[in-house]
């Protein structure tokens, strides 16, 4: 058995509410049954955000993952990553992008040389990052190039509904051109395979959505069921893995029909965040398949609006966290078997 090993909770944009979510996770620690993590963030910045609320969190500058856990009980462990400039809450800067970078970087390296569990990564602004020179849709695809991973998957886990996407950060113009037999094959194979390996689904069911009204109407709605979607089911058939479909969407996500699946199989962002967010809008994981390392993050963006006034609601990050721990501990049962 693996010795306890702490998660790494990356930055995020600092402007956002990335920070006082981690505040507030430490401080329900107890409560929450939470996992030990320590943060890769600026111990200033931290500081003079909790005093600026009025919240007890001291916070302990760390060198060393291995320092968290000894320290976790007493303070929140913060591995020291200074930002560039000043942060204002909701006032994002691009001169802090790097730090931002870096902090997911390190995160990264930690997974990779086996002295973090996993990585938790709180929410970018990829907007701010574009503008100093980010090249990547978003963090699933950063992921990706960092860890060497050849097809990445985003699932999206909440109590009794789990989605995971054939196509991610794209317009619906662009996503639905994007659209391939490959692109759906390769989102189920990730979801089979990590459903049985971080999940511990021995056989899992997979269901596809359709992407047009009422599954296309035999056509007369759109072809892309005809086209697209059912021989990627049948391909999936042939890999041996229980897949159906292409069921409408308007039917598939009500509480009868997510009984018959572990998973559904969704073609583009809104058809799996909608129902998603609707069933449970604060606690939703975003999990990343296919990675060599456990990669989960709060499923929501970076809340400028509520920024700084301490209301953000630290529930996704909470699950986030009790999930990377549980998803390590399956696969580390699982060399050691």
């Amino acid at each position: 058995m693996n010795p306890i090993l702490p998660l790494a909770l990356t930055m995020g944009e600092p402007a956002g509410i990335g920070g006082e979510i981690a505040l507030l996770a430490w401080q329900r620690r107890t409560a929450g049954n939470l996992p030990p993590f320590f943060l890769i963030d600026d111990p200033a910045r931290l500081r003079d955000l909790a005093a600026r609320l009025g919240w007890q969190v001291p916070i302990h500058t760390i060198e060393t993952p291995a320092e968290a856990l000894p320290t976790f009980g007493k303070a929140l462990p913060v591995l020291s990553e200074p930002l560039a400039a000043p942060v204002i809450p909701g006032r994002p800067d691009a001169e802090n992008a790097s730090a931002v970078l870096r902090s997911i970087d390190r995160a990264v390296m930690f997974a990779k040389l086996g002295a973090v569990a996993g990585i938790v990564t709180n929410p970018i602004a990829k907007d701010v990052l574009y503008r100093a020179g980010f090249r990547h849709p978003g963090h699933t695809e950063y992921l990706a190039h960092l860890t060497g991973a050849a097809q990445p998957a985003m699932m999206l886990a909440v109590e009794g509904l789990r989605v995971v996407l054939a196509t991610i950060h794209l317009s619906l113009r662009d996503a639905v051109g994007a659209l391939s037999v490959d692109a759906i094959v390769q989102a189920g194979k990730a979801a089979h395979e990590g459903l049985q390996r971080d999940f511990g689904i021995a056989r899992p069911r997979l269901v596809v959505a359709a992407l047009n009204p009422h599954g296309g109407e035999q056509g007369a709605l759109g072809r892309e069921e005809i086209d697209i979607v059912q021989p990627a089911v049948a391909a999936l058939k042939l890999h041996g893995i229980n897949a159906t479909g292409p069921f409408p969407a308007d039917t598939l996500f009500h509480h009868a029909a997510r009984q018959g699946y572990d998973a559904a199989v969704c073609l583009y962002h809104d058809q799996a965040l909608v129902p998603l967010k609707t069933i449970d809008f604060e606690g939703g994981v975003n999990v990343t398949l296919g990675l060599p390392i456990v990669r989960t993050s709060p499923d929501h963006g970076t809340a400028f609006g509520i920024a700084g006034r301490g209301t953000a609601s630290p529930a996704s990050l909470m699950a986030a966290l009790r999930m990377a721990t549980e998803i390590s501990e399956r696969r580390s049962h699982a060399r050691n078997a």
